[in-house]
């Protein structure tokens, strides 16, 4: 049987910690190597990594410089075919590391596969579903973006990519399905694999303007990468425009309408259908510069409480 080795990176998350941990643990998949890696957190989060120290592969508590540091950290540790990593307010919903290990042994050239994915809030309440489509390397370069939870990778092609760029610590996750996708196919599985947590100190709150600035850093790199030259050369544009429409959508959420605003018309003037697609963002920046941003927030205040009791598990 395929060994998965699963990376838990944590810092002062314990709150949610314990049900990340369960959630891993509680599969119904029996050759799982689990591992965590915690930065030093000073709250109790080590006092639950205790309770359940039987059960993990490996576990440290000591100082790193980030995300991408501790998850490397945590790999170079592992031995499994089959590698995943899920933070520690994330988590994964049953049946999930089962159904995506069956997706990889079916195809060798799989480099990964990714399922669709749950947002919910802090009380785990579902509050967005968000169902993917099956995506080409194109598509990764022009920010078509992949919830990291419902991701499963093939070692060997991880491997291959180098692992995370420490470098990068907003859309590290998005930078390395880039550079896997370029040596393996990638398969979507229509199956809801995981649940991510939206809440204040989750860093798509906190800190959203810096994905954006991160969006610019992965263009720049995608356009200087010369093993991939022929295919950003076709998409050249697109990719452009996705990553102007990325930074205003962003810059939104950081409560910067004005700029949203800008970023949305650059990627109009770029590309037409890559902005056209997400009006949404025109409207509300709008509606945030007339001082009716109150009208956003009703509406994703009804559209979140559409998804309340939705405990969809896999099929």
């Amino acid at each position: 049987m395929t060994v998965v080795s699963i990376v838990t990176p944590s810092y002062n998350q314990a709150a949610y910690l314990e049900q990340t941990i369960r959630s891993v643990l509680e599969q119904d998949y029996s050759q799982i190597e689990y591992i965590l890696i915690d930065g030093a957190s000073t709250d109790n989060s080590v006092e639950i990594i205790r309770r359940y120290v039987d059960r993990l592969a490996y576990w440290v508590s000591e100082p790193d410089k980030g995300q991408a540091e501790a998850i490397n950290k945590g790999f170079a540790r592992s031995s499994g075919d089959v590698i995943a990593w899920l933070n520690s307010d994330d988590a994964y919903l049953p049946g999930a590391v089962r159904s995506a290990v069956h997706a990889l042994e079916g195809d060798k050239d799989l480099a990964f596969v990714y399922g669709n994915m749950l947002a919910v809030d802090e009380g785990s309440h579902p509050i967005n579903r968000l169902n993917y489509r099956q995506y080409a390397l194109e598509d990764l370069l022009c920010f078509q973006i992949i919830g990291q939870p419902a991701v499963f990778m093939r070692r060997s092609a991880f491997d291959k990519a180098g692992g995370l760029n420490p470098a990068f610590h907003f859309m590290l996750d998005h930078h390395l399905w880039i550079r896997m996708a370029q040596s393996g196919r990638i398969l979507h599985v229509p199956q809801t694999w995981a649940s991510a947590r939206y809440h204040p100190e989750a860093k798509n709150r906190a800190r959203p303007v810096e994905f954006g600035q991160e969006a610019f850093r992965i263009l720049e790199w995608a356009q200087g990468e010369p093993s991939l030259a022929g295919v950003f050369e076709r998409v050249s544009r697109r990719a452009q425009a996705s990553a102007n429409r990325v930074n205003a959508r962003y810059r939104l959420d950081g409560g910067e309408p004005a700029r949203a605003l800008r970023f949305w018309l650059k990627a109009l003037l770029i590309h037409p259908p890559t902005a056209l697609a997400r009006m949404n963002i025109l409207a509300s920046a709008l509606l945030n510069l007339a001082g009716f941003g109150y009208i956003r927030e009703y509406v994703l205040r009804r559209r979140q409480a559409e998804y309340r009791g939705d405990d969809s598990v896999i099929a």
